[in-house]
């Protein structure tokens, strides 16, 4: 997330758009990437202490018992906790490879809430397990065939795992509320007429002035009539209809006589 504030880069949840490349230089020497690096090796270091020198037999008993107090439940606890821890930082690990190429913001954010949520939990747990360690240390009885330096070198990593998984807790809180902000996303904002103003601000009414009305002076005009040529009676009126032809019998030829039966 700060490499990308520093290039002046957009990002969604502390890393780059999906198509962007992946550059593992740059991601060896993030500061989350180390710190994870490092709660990893810290985690192998107090199983493998517990699981190869942890469990050791007295003279009068057979059985091998836990070196914190033959507290079997303090070396199961540590060794629970540094084994899932160890598997969590490479699978985080992973997941921080691939989520620049999460092309929806969605799961960029289930990923980060699960990171978020797991390293704050065991930041608990490994304050837990430091005070168990401890506590039962200073109950075990001083005896020369318990090796103290993997008791102790479980104890001290105990403690710096709760310091580097409180870390990795900070910059996952630090990506979720980080979020899209970076994403330059352009807003539309409408503007709200004033309702109050008649007029647009940038709108001078102007002053009317009224045009002066001038009546026009009527001249009556003398009225001369005028002489018209009569019609000639004598032309025959050529609207007149013809007189109706009458209703003639039909011509019947004289010489035709009708047979005589």
């Amino acid at each position: 997330m700060a490499d990308m504030e520093e290039t002046g880069g957009v990002s969604a949840y502390g890393a780059a758009f999906a198509g962007g490349g992946f550059d593992f230089y740059k991601f060896i020497r993030q500061p989350q990437t180390i710190v994870r690096f490092l709660s990893w090796i810290f985690a192998m270091v107090v199983f493998a202490c517990i699981t190869g020198e942890g469990y050791v037999n007295t003279h009068y008993e057979a059985e091998a018992k836990c070196i914190f107090n033959h507290n079997d439940s303090a070396c199961h606890y540590a060794v629970g906790i540094g084994v899932i821890a160890f598997l969590a930082c490479v699978a985080f690990l992973v997941l921080d490879v691939y989520l620049p190429f999460m092309s929806n913001a969605e799961e960029r954010k289930f990923a980060v809430i699960a990171d978020l949520g797991f390293s704050g939990v065991w930041t608990f747990l490994w304050f837990v397990c430091f005070c168990l360690l401890a506590s039962q240390w200073t109950k075990t009885p001083d005896d020369h065939s318990i090796p103290k330096d993997a008791a102790r070198a479980s104890i001290a990593f105990s403690f710096f795992s709760i310091a580097t998984w409180g870390i990795l807790t900070y910059f996952a809180l630090g990506r979720f509320r980080h979020g899209i902000n970076d994403v330059a996303i352009p807003t539309y904002t409408e503007t709200v007429p004033d309702i109050a103003t008649p007029y647009p601000p940038t709108y001078a009414p102007t002053s009317y002035n009224p045009t002066t009305y001038t009546p026009t002076t009527y001249t009556p005009t003398t009225y001369t009539p005028t002489t018209y040529t009569a019609y000639p009676s004598n032309l025959p009126d050529i609207q007149q209809q013809p007189p109706l032809a009458q209703n003639l019998p039909p011509k019947v030829d004289a010489g035709y006589q009708p047979p005589s039966y």
